[in-house]
Parts: C-alpha cells; sequence; structure tokens
C-alpha cells in the first residue's frame, strides 16, 4: 500500500484562501469599475492605494534578500512600484501627486501589516507577496484589458503600466516556478497554518481597502 501523496503547499494556499480571494474579486467597487459604472478618477483612486500597498511590500526587500524563507521571492522583474509611478504621473499630468494623495484608512491598516511582516515574520510577507503578485500575473491582466478599452490608455501604456511584467517573457512558466518556491517554503506543518491564515488575511485586509474605495467614490 503506498502512502498518500501530500499536497503541495502552493495548492494549500490556493484551496483554504479561495472564498476571501473570491470576496475581494466580487467586490461591489471593483464589480463597478471593471463594468463600466465608475470614471477614470475612480481607477484612478485605486492606483493610487496599490502605490502604497507596493511601497511597504518593496521598500524592505534589499534586507529580506538573504533571508531564507522570503528572500527566493525577492525578483526584480516583479517590482511595481517605478511603474506604478509612471502611470500616476501620466493619469495626474505631473509629479506633483507624490506630495497629495493619502492612504485611506484600510489601505493604511493593509501597508502596516505588510511591514509588520516583513520586519517580524518573514513567513507572514510571503503570504501578502504571493497575494499580491501572482494576481497581478493573473487577474490582474483582466483589468489592464478593461482599463485600456474603457478609458483609452494606450495597450500596455502609460496608465497601465502596473499591469506590465517586460521582465516576464512567460507568466504561465514564472507562476509555475513561483508555486515551486511556495512548496519549498521552510517550516513544520503550524507554521504553514499560519502562512495559509495570513494570506487569508492579506485577501480580507484588500477587500476592506475596496469597501473605502467604494464609499470614497459614491460621495
Amino acid at each position: 500500500m503506498t502512502a498518500p501523496v501530500a499536497t503541495p503547499f502552493s495548492t494549500q494556499i490556493r484551496e483554504a484562501s479561495h472564498q476571501q480571494h473570491t470576496e475581494a474579486e466580487n467586490s461591489s467597487f471593483m464589480s463597478d469599475l471593471l463594468g463600466g459604472g465608475l470614471g477614470v478618477e475612480a481607477f484612478r483612486l485605486y492606483t493610487e492605494q496599490l502605490w502604497f500597498v507596493y511601497r511597504a511590500l518593496e521598500a524592505p526587500t534589499a534586507q529580506l534578500a538573504a533571508d531564507p524563507v522570503a528572500g527566493p521571492f525577492v525578483r526584480p522583474e516583479l517590482a511595481r512600484v517605478a511603474e506604478l509611478e509612471r502611470d500616476l504621473d501620466h493619469m495626474h499630468g505631473s509629479a506633483a501627486w507624490r506630495d497629495e494623495v493619502r492612504p485611506l484608512p484600510a489601505t493604511a491598516a493593509y501597508a502596516e501589516r505588510i511591514t509588520e511582516t516583513a520586519t517580524g515574520w518573514t513567513g507572514g510577507y510571503v503570504a501578502h507577496h504571493y497575494t499580491r503578485y501572482l494576481g497581478d500575473l493573473s487577474g490582474g491582466q483582466v483589468i489592464r484589458s478593461i482599463a485600456e478599452k474603457t478609458w483609452g490608455f494606450e495597450p500596455k501604456g502609460d496608465g497601465v503600466r502596473f499591469y506590465v511584467f517586460e521582465g516576464i517573457g512567460n507568466p504561465a512558466a514564472f507562476k509555475r516556478e513561483y508555486r515551486t518556491l511556495l512548496d519549498a517554503v521552510p517550516g513544520d506543518d503550524a507554521e504553514r497554518l499560519r502562512i495559509v491564515e495570513e494570506c487569508k488575511r492579506a485577501f480580507s485586509l484588500n477587500s476592506a481597502v475596496f469597501q473605502d474605495l467604494g464609499a470614497a467614490t459614491s460621495r
């Protein structure tokens, strides 16, 4: 009798967080935004909030590069902050927005939690890294396509460069490699369960941002 094959950690994460992921994807804000019910100003506000989140994700990468848990996930081809800034320069018409934009309360809480994990628990940081970047490489491409059609951005041009990973020639292969890295994350079952729970928390934090965005755009 053969022993049962253990479920890969990447599969555990995806299956355990499916409900939270679906709730985030189906938020009323995203449904309205992608369904054409909101204008480009709402898309710009959403992009501004992403800037705060990704600054928190990418600020500690130099320190995390040698970390045995988070280090393998530090990939320069994933970096998004410079692309977000280019998009926002385009949407605002100048770089003055950097001194003017502010995070919504849920965005500030999200960014703070990412910073907490990066400095105190890198397994948790990996959970946030996974929920953001693999989402960008998957569903993010749908957002880019709709934004180009709805608001007239040039295909893969300024305004939607956040969604364009020029350093990744084969996204499907990259995602497979990423999942292999997840499967190799060190730690016992208890630690992996903690990471799964943090992944769920990441999706919930993202949903809270969508709630704040919905409130801000319905005024």
